[in-house]
Order: structure tokens, then sequence, then C-alpha cells
């Protein structure tokens, strides 16, 4: 078999099969190519019987783990280069170019659990409140917090979002994730009021720059937003909140899933909102409702529950 060839086809799958970034393929291929020069030094150095690269044992693997922490790479960089060999060698699986996966039994290290920080719904407010609304950028602000915190995007799928990905009216959002892999979003009552405040002050934007027209969230440029700016932003806006925490746009994701998840709502749910590669979009819509998803979100969402509240309140009254 010519090992060449293959990781030449291996990185034609990550890139049009798997839809990895550039950045991504990059770091598989380095990963795989420390391990292709492990197996050549060995092999350069004993004088009996040389080591097969398309089923080594698990005793390589073990020995190459050894080599990478004798040099001082941490578990959690072990992981992550493991990982990436295992994808080579599920990819020769798939391929039919192996039998079977020669990683299936080994142990991978475990990787150290660090809570990130989360925000209170208090806290998520304090935030909101330290936005100037008499600037410019104020509403597009106040909207980037409340989208975030009630849609648990990543930063670049919150820049990336487009007009035409709303239906505000069904109170859902289409984002498009990672490899390029699209989800449909419920978005709370709240996030929505703010972004047609926020698309008076839009509106009012002429000569937004060619092909940046269709972006929600507009700069002072007239271009799409870029992560840089909202990191920005936030990181002041905690600062004047006085908030204690490591806080960033991912912040927000984490306290969208943990107030879901505490408010009791359903795993799995909460996972195909987030957009995690363990569930398929393809899996998501042909198993799940998107309306039961979306009454099994907004029900838990911290935002609907005030809403709820402020209406059964006003009934009362």
């Amino acid at each position: 078999m010519d090992l060449t060839r293959l990781q030449r086809r291996y990185y034609q799958y990550l890139k049009l099969e798997k839809g990895f970034s550039d950045n991504t393929i990059a770091a598989y291929m380095r990963d795989l190519d420390k391990f292709i020069s492990f197996v050549n030094e060995e092999n350069e150095a004993k004088n009996g019987e040389s080591i097969d690269i398309f089923s080594p044992s698990i005793d390589v693997f073990h020995h190459f783990s050894a080599a990478l922490i004798d040099i001082g790479i941490q578990p959690t960089s072990l992981a992550r280069i493991l990982a990436g060999v295992h994808s080579f060698y599920h990819f020769l699986v798939l391929s039919d170019t192996i039998d079977t996966d020669p990683m299936e039994l080994l142990d991978f290290p475990k990787k150290p659990q660090h809570l990130p920080d989360v925000l209170t719904v208090e806290e998520v407010d304090k935030v909101i409140a330290c936005i100037d609304l008499s600037k410019p950028e104020g509403q597009r602000n106040k909207a980037i917090v409340e989208v975030l915190f009630s849609c648990g995007l990543r930063v670049s799928e919150l820049c990336s979002l487009k007009l035409s990905d709303l239906y505000l009216d069904d109170e859902f959002i289409r984002v498009e994730g990672k490899g390029s892999k699209q989800r449909l979003v419920p978005i709370s009552r709240k996030a929505i009021h703010e972004l047609q405040l926020y698309f008076i002050d839009r509106n009012a934007i002429r000569d937004i720059k060619p092909g940046h027209e269709d972006y929600v969230f507009l700069s002072k440029r007239k271009t799409k937003i870029s992560r840089i700016m909202v990191f920005h932003f936030i990181k002041q806006l905690v600062e004047e909140a006085g908030i204690q925490k490591t806080v960033s746009p991912h912040t927000f994701r984490h306290s969208f899933a943990t107030s879901l998840l505490e408010g009791g709502a359903n795993l799995r749910a909460i996972q195909a909102m987030l957009g995690h590669e363990s569930i398929g979009t393809t899996e998501i819509y042909l198993h799940t409702d998107t309306h039961r998803l979306r009454e099994e979100i907004l029900n838990h969402h911290p935002r609907e529950i005030e809403n709820r509240k402020k209406k059964n309140k006003h009934t009362d009254e």
C-alpha cells in the first residue's frame, strides 16, 4: 500500500467529507506526521522485525505516547494527538484499506475537566444594564448579548448570522456551525424584541460594503462584525458590571446550556441546539420533531420563564 497516496486521500476525506477547516486539517495532518516519523525512527533503530504502519500493535501506540510524554507533552495535548492519529486509522477502515482499527482497544489519556465559568441570569442582566443605549452601537450590542444567551451560539456563528437565516415569525434562526453543518435553533421572544429594536438602527445604515448586506450584525465600517470586536466589548461590559469571572462570548454559550440543564431541559435537545458533532444535523431532523425541540428549549430557558411570569402577573392584576 502506498502511504503517500493514502495520506493525500485522507486529506481529501477531511476536507470534502468531514468539511473541516484548513487549520483543523493541518492539525490532523501534523498529528499523523508525528506518528509516521516515530514509526520510521523506530524501524531504523531496530535490527529485527519492523513495524507495519498499517497494523501496528497496541504497544507501538503506548511507546509513542511515552515518547511524547518524555518531551513534555501534557495529557490534553497527548489526547488530541492520539485522536488525530485515530482519525487516520478510522479513515483506513472506512475506505476498506484495513480490516480492523489498531487503536480500537487503546485507552486514551483522560482530559482534565476544567469547568468553564457560567453566568447566572442576574449576572447576564447586570452585563446588559451596562450597555450605553445612547451610543450608535448600543442596541446592536444589546441584541448580540441576548442572541448569544438565548441561542447558545459560538461567536463565529453569531458573526456569520445573516438576515436570510432569521425566521422570527416562527421563532427560529438557521445557524451554520462547524464543517458548514446547518441547524435550526429556537430564539427567545426577548432576543427577537431586541433584534427588532436593532433593526430600526440597522435599516438606517446606508452604503453597506458589497458582500456584507445580508449579515445581521454590522460594524461601524459597515461590514459584518468581527469576533475580536465582540470579545472586546463583552470584556468591557463585564468589567463595568463588576463581575469577577473569566467571561468571553463563549461564556454565554455555556450559560445557555447550564441554565437549560438546571431548568430540566432534555440533554439531547441541548446538544442538538449547541450543534455538537456527536449529534448530526440529519439525525436531529429525522428523529426529533423540530416543534418539540423548540418547545423543549423555550419552555426551560430563563428568558421564557421570565416572560411567562410577567404575563401571569398582568393576568392576575
